[in-house]
């Protein structure tokens, strides 16, 4: 059956963007290649190009200005284990229009292979799911759909799991990045040779299918780590986690199976305390001359809203070294 090609805003007239869904807040696209994955954005109306490829056809200057306008940087915001993604998308509208970037945020269902699951995103790859290739996926569909947003790199932002899932992506995939801010992720990767993954990255490529983490890229990133001072708890508690471990032996076991079918035991365990956690990943950075800015926000505990400011203040520097580069 012959798949039906992406409308893009190319294809509609500047002053019915809004009146399609196309600008301003976008209703939840499921994604083609893997329909379990969906994604919202935010589209500036005020500060968009349709269609910037008419910027070079003759009489462009007879244009609405909008076909005048630069390409918007997109900044990401990955959700956390409650899938908030919605939230993740509407806490940086208003940086969006007064910063003139688009906003994209994803949504990876729990659930997906396990009724149980809801880590599977942050792992990359958690048996049928491959949430790195999804996310590369999207950002080829936004390409496609608004051609007026720069995809090819991008300013990554996650909080709890979605901190997890940005700092792995970062390792796998740092080309495809401007910057990426960590935000107080529950479980860390450390660029460990001798731990497997998730862990460590001793089998990164037999894992992700012939990968390299090349670290010289990573350093070529900014990178913001962000928590809350008072961000101190283990969630749930250690009797919580050594419950759930147990509990999914048992339910292993009488299914006669002995890992979730790629050698990985799941859903990880928290590795400690997410301001312990960060402290150890900006050591273990260190090492290798990945430099990074820690950021404590005083007096907060695992709340992503009292984040955002920090986060902004982060992205703020970057976004205009990028519009500068784009004029």
């Amino acid at each position: 059956m012959d798949i039906p090609r992406l409308i893009s805003t190319s294809d509609v007239p500047h002053q019915f963007l809004a009146a399609s869904y196309l600008v301003g807040t976008i209703p939840f696209k499921a994604l083609r290649t893997d329909p379990r994955v969906s994604y919202t954005l935010y589209v500036p109306p005020d500060h968009y190009n349709p269609d910037p490829s008419l910027q070079h056809v003759e009489h462009s200057e007879n244009l609405s200005p909008a076909y005048h306008l630069p390409p918007l940087p997109l900044v990401v915001n990955i959700h956390g284990t409650r899938r908030n993604a919605e939230a993740c998308r509407d806490r940086l509208i208003e940086f969006a229009n007064r910063s003139r970037v688009a906003v994209l945020a994803p949504l990876f269902p729990g659930g997906i292979d396990s009724f149980n699951d809801l880590h599977n995103y942050k792992l990359l790859r958690y048996q049928s799911l491959r949430s790195d290739i999804a996310f590369l996926d999207i950002l080829d569909e936004v390409k496609v759909r608004w051609p007026g947003i720069a995809t090819e790199k991008v300013f990554l932002v996650g909080f709890s799991g979605g901190g997890t899932f940005a700092h792995r992506f970062m390792y796998l995939h740092p080309e495809r990045l401007h910057a990426v801010s960590v935000g107080a992720p529950g479980q860390v990767t450390m660029l460990d040779d001798g731990v497997k993954w998730p862990n460590g990255i001793k089998d990164v490529a037999e894992v992700f299918h012939g990968a390299v983490i090349d670290k010289a890229k990573i350093r070529e990133l900014k990178i913001q780590l962000l928590v809350g001072g008072a961000d101190n708890e283990v969630h749930g508690g250690t009797e919580f986690w050594e419950w759930l471990a147990e509990k999914r032996r048992e339910v292993l076991k009488g299914s006669g199976q002995l890992n979730d079918g790629k050698g990985r035991q799941g859903p990880e365990r928290m590795s400690g305390d997410r301001i312990s956690n960060l402290k150890r990943v900006k050591s273990d950075w260190e090492k290798y001359g990945i430099q990074c800015r820690f950021d404590i926000v005083d007096g907060v505990k695992h709340e992503s809203s009292k984040a955002v400011p920090l986060v902004i203040d982060f992205l703020q520097p970057l976004v205009e070294h990028q519009h500068t580069r784009n004029r």
